[in-house]
């Protein structure tokens, strides 16, 4: 038969223990709230403290992060401690290696990410508010965070990317620097003069007030295209940014247009085809020395007449009747 008075003491054992514990977990509570809302303000003052610094900035959100966490594991030892006197300062630190491995391996993931930004916000490859590239990414640095990088793209959408992922890959950081290039192929029709088409793109250029007069912009052959002589025209903006990359690009491209096709009459050549269409119901088919489309004939008198679809029909059915025995028809034979 059950033993209930058993039961109901280990009831009473147990819930006399928790009422014994309470007030220390209740203390516990309270010191760790303590410890966290002080860590919270120490990372709200060093933010504060390098947020009027530009290249401090990023070193102040690594400090102000590493200073929280490091403050919330203090108040988290402090709190176990109180809850559980017997806990030694030693069983928390191996109680701390050996869930830190357990962690590891866990969340290697987490990890990874956590140190790559770290690394992001202390070498400064790009910073907040910057304009960059990744993959098939670009648009405007939001939030350097410890686990992942925010871009806001220029269509007004967010990109999260894993901090792990920028800092292994390759990244284009177009606001870099105060100045940028842009360039653009203008081609010209092979009978334009090249000088006068170079000296009327710059003045074009020139027109523009977007574009920096210093660097200075330039125009250089690059090649002699298919259908047209291939001019690349260079010029500087500042700042880079992306409207600013559309609007120059917008205006020089407009007034090159007008200052060579419209004022001067300069040929933009689109690029054209010669098709040669190869007749292969022809007599000669094959033979190259006689055949019309696609090479030179052999010799002029050699030349094959020309002949319609039907009437090489014709010209095939007659020549098996010839074979058979049969005279060809005078309108085969004029076809």
């Amino acid at each position: 038969m059950l033993d209930l008075s058993a039961i109901w003491n280990k009831l009473q054992g147990m819930v006399s223990g928790f009422l014994a514990l309470l007030p220390n977990v209740v203390l516990a509570v309270i010191v760790f709230a303590i410890f966290f809302f002080v860590a919270r303000s120490i990372k709200r003052i060093v933010r504060r403290a390098t947020a009027n610094r530009r290249r401090a900035r990023n070193l102040g959100l690594v400090l102000g992060r590493l200073a929280q966490g490091a403050i919330i594991l203090i108040g988290l030892f402090v709190a176990l401690s109180i809850v559980i006197p017997s806990l030694k300062a030693g069983d928390l630190v191996q109680l701390l290696g050996i869930s830190g491995v357990a962690i590891g391996f866990a969340f290697r993931d987490i990890l990874q990410n956590f140190l790559s930004g770290i690394l992001i916000l202390l070498t400064e490859p790009f910073r907040i508010n910057d304009q960059i590239v990744f993959k098939s990414f670009e648009g405007t640095v939001e939030r350097i965070e410890t686990r992942a990088t925010t871009i806001k793209t220029y269509d007004n959408r967010r990109i999260v990317i894993p901090n792990s992922e920028l800092f292994t890959n390759s990244v284009t950081v177009n606001t870099a620097f105060e100045n940028r290039r842009m360039e653009y192929d203008v081609g010209i029709g092979y009978g334009d003069d090249i000088q006068q088409a170079k000296r009327l793109m710059l003045e074009a250029i020139a027109s523009v007030d977007e574009v920096l007069k210093d660097p200075a912009p330039d125009v250089l052959v690059v090649e002699l295209a298919e259908s047209a002589v291939n001019i690349r025209v260079r010029w500087w903006i500042a700042p880079p940014r992306r409207i600013d990359d559309l609007t120059s690009r917008d205006q020089v491209l407009s007034a090159i247009k007008q200052k060579l096709y419209v004022e001067n009459g300069i040929d933009l050549p689109y690029p054209t085809r010669q098709i040669l269409f190869h007749d292969q119901t022809e007599a000669t088919d094959g033979d190259r020395t006689q055949q019309r489309e696609g090479w030179p004939a052999g010799h002029d008198r050699h030349t094959p007449k020309a002949r319609s679809i039907g009437g090489a029909l014709r010209y095939l059915a007659e020549q098996k009747q010839q074979r058979n025995g049969h005279q060809p028809t005078e309108s085969a034979k004029d076809s």
